[in-house]
């Protein structure tokens, strides 16, 4: 587990309070990878003891939008994220810890620059995929897509610039 990538996520939980209750953990987080785990235990668990199918979708959610809420966070503070859509695919029943893996980091990092450059609205199809590696290894167990949504947050109508020691109102 990756403590500061987690304590990040934990931060997150102040702004998304579900996250903190099913207790996710970042097993990898570089330029091209995003690997989170959420157990299975009976925060997680539906009726029929596989994790719980909004449960799936957070830990897709984390996977999808980690890489780009870090660069949000420490790079480009302009820009806003969103999740505009969500398609999913249960292959298995998910009844052990989940392993939620996204490899696209790169493509992520190309849409934050590009929407705080243009301030215009991308809309990018991130790919994950979750496993049980203790029961099942490799094999998928469900696939998402999330459409990721990113726009540079418009300026407040009375924008107040400084500059060669004068201060002024723009409209």
């Amino acid at each position: 587990m990756l403590l500061k990538e987690t304590a990040f996520v934990r931060l997150m939980t102040l702004k998304i309070p579900v996250l903190l209750f099913l207790g996710p953990q970042v097993v990898e987080l570089d330029d091209e990878r995003c690997a989170v785990k959420i157990p299975l235990g009976w925060r997680s668990r539906n009726h029929l003891g596989s994790m719980y199918f909004g449960a799936l979708c957070a830990g897709a959610d984390l996977a999808g939008g980690l890489a780009a809420a870090r660069l949000i966070y420490t790079r480009h503070r302009r820009v806003n994220l969103i999740f505009a859509d969500l398609k999913a695919e249960f292959l298995k029943r998910a009844d052990g810890d989940v392993l939620f893996r996204s490899r696209d980091g790169a493509r992520v990092a190309a849409a934050v620059r590009d929407a705080d450059a243009t301030g215009e609205r991308l809309t990018l199809p991130v790919d994950i995929v979750a496993t049980v590696p203790a029961k099942y290894g490799d094999d998928p167990v469900a696939r998402f897509t999330l459409g990721l949504s990113l726009k540079r947050k418009s300026a407040p109508a009375d924008v107040v610039e400084a500059g060669a020691g004068r201060v002024r109102s723009v409209r």
